[in-house]
């Protein structure tokens, strides 16, 4: 289904999703989900382990089907849409478990996400992760986590995304990567919205514009106010 849905979300944002709810057979996983991302906006998901996070972004990416509600992207509706149609509209899902092609190089990887999008300038790629540009010829099964996460957020942002979803970037990454992707999110999302699942308080607080505190599948807190956005207010629900 791919409706027309300029009368459900505003010119002021690129992703709305509305009363969004999603299961897993018989296990409801997602209720009644309301979010929202300006363009040019880094919007932060926190809550515990198993509270809906992962499964919002995979329903926002076509890999979970919700059961009610919409999920707009620049005026269309992405419900019903197959997750390969979602990312060449522009919404690219970078999911949490550091996967790329091992078997390929940097290169070759770099190669499929250009033949998958028709951009083959990979310019801003290794401006963004210059590491990458040091490794292109080395198989990318090879590549430490923090590496391959490079990788995946690079390969993502060819085809001038118009929403990058990132599910736990950060996640089990040495400090200086971590402190080098808040500067590349920061960079990031001059030219693109980003909706990042994330439990690092402190890059949440740092990056954030606006926080949805998610607990049982709902969104139970949103702090829109940048400055009201504190590692206190965001801990409670962790």
């Amino acid at each position: 289904m791919t409706t027309d849905a300029s009368t459900t979300i505003s010119n002021s944002e690129i992703l709305k999703v509305t009363g969004l709810s999603a299961a897993y057979g018989e296990a409801k996983v997602l209720f009644d989900i309301d979010v929202s991302v300006k363009p040019g906006q880094i919007v932060a998901c926190v809550g515990r382990n198993g509270a809906g996070k992962t499964s919002l972004l995979r329903s926002i990416a076509g890999f979970l089907n919700p059961t009610a509600g919409s999920v707009v992207a620049d005026a269309r509706n992405l419900v019903g849409m197959k997750p390969y149609d979602i990312a060449k509209f522009g919404v690219k899902y970078v999911p949490q478990d550091k996967k790329v092609f091992s078997d390929l190089t940097v290169r070759e990887n770099l190669e499929l996400a250009s033949y998958a999008t028709n951009d083959h300038n990979w310019d801003r790629v290794l401006e963004f992760f210059p590491k990458l540009k040091q490794h292109m010829d080395r198989k990318a099964g090879f590549m430490s986590g923090g590496e391959r996460q490079m990788l995946m957020i690079g390969r993502a942002t060819l085809g001038s995304p118009k929403v990058l979803l990132i599910d736990e970037p950060t996640e089990g990454l040495a400090p200086g990567i971590v402190t080098h992707l808040r500067n590349v999110f920061k960079e990031l999302a001059k030219m693109t919205a980003l909706l990042i699942v994330e439990q690092n308080l402190p890059l949440v607080c740092a990056i954030a514009d606006r926080v949805y505190a998610i607990k049982d599948g709902r969104v139970v807190a949103e702090v829109s106010d940048k400055d009201a956005i504190t590692f206190d207010a965001c801990e409670q629900y962790l």
